[in-house]
């Protein structure tokens, strides 16, 4: 049976300010995005896979240009993204062409390069056990919630910050994505959790750090350099 994994790729660029959508800046000599990309390649090397990137269609041309400028050959399919991350899961998911041949789809974000073939491997060997897994960390920083004008603390103890690759049973994520978006979706396992599936969580990694600003990308390269 075939594993795919959707890497969603969105962004614009306008919060990192930088002059070129953040999935494109360099890390380590490439593109944050190719970088993505390989380390699932990597992962699920000998296994049958296909790879789908969702980029938006304006970006399409650039992205050709920077696969051509390095040479970048790993074997993935392009797909129009929507106006939110579901939209674009949508689309991908709506892409594939033989569903039944699938058992595992994990969905991961482009700015998320550091990814360990550790990681990857729990997240879907959890998912082909309990149908849907999600790896998660612990929280350092106290947390309040807020309402309105006031706001209290919460035991930061019984919460987790939740990472991608989120990873799922073709079936179930086909079928939960089947119903009408909700503005309420954050991620993927929120997408399941509406459909009345429940989530495991597995043990994610601190170093798989979603790239949005510049102090993140700073802290990439030096966690790669560490680990050259």
């Amino acid at each position: 049976m075939k594993t795919v994994v959707i890497i969603v790729a969105g962004g614009s660029g306008t919060r990192f300010g930088a002059e070129v959508p953040k999935q494109f800046l360099v890390l380590g000599g490439k593109p944050i995005l190719m970088r993505t990309i390989a380390a699932f390649e990597e992962a699920l090397s000998g296994a049958d896979h296909e790879l789908v990137v969702t980029l938006p269609a304006d970006q399409f041309g650039l992205w050709h240009e920077l696969c051509d400028q390095y040479a970048f050959s790993v074997q993935h399919r392009v797909v129009a993204g929507g106006k939110t991350r579901w939209h674009s899961v949508k689309n991908a998911l709506d892409s594939i062409d033989d569903p039944a041949g699938i058992d595992v789809i994990a969905v991961h974000d482009g700015v998320r390069p550091l990814a360990s073939l550790g990681l990857i491997g729990r997240v879907l060997d959890e998912a082909r056990h309990s149908g849907a897994a999600i790896p998660v960390v612990m929280l350092n920083d106290s947390v309040r919630q807020v309402m309105g004008e006031t706001s209290h603390a919460l035991d930061r103890s019984s919460l987790r910050a939740v990472q991608t690759p989120q990873a799922f049973g073709a079936r179930l994520l086909l079928e939960a994505y089947s119903r009408p978006f909700e503005p309420t979706f954050t991620d993927d396992a929120s997408v399941v959790e509406r459909a009345g599936h429940s989530v495991a969580l597995v043990e994610g990694d601190p170093k798989n750090l979603k790239i949005t600003r510049p102090m993140d990308l700073a802290l990439a390269e030096y966690l790669l350099n560490q680990d050259a």
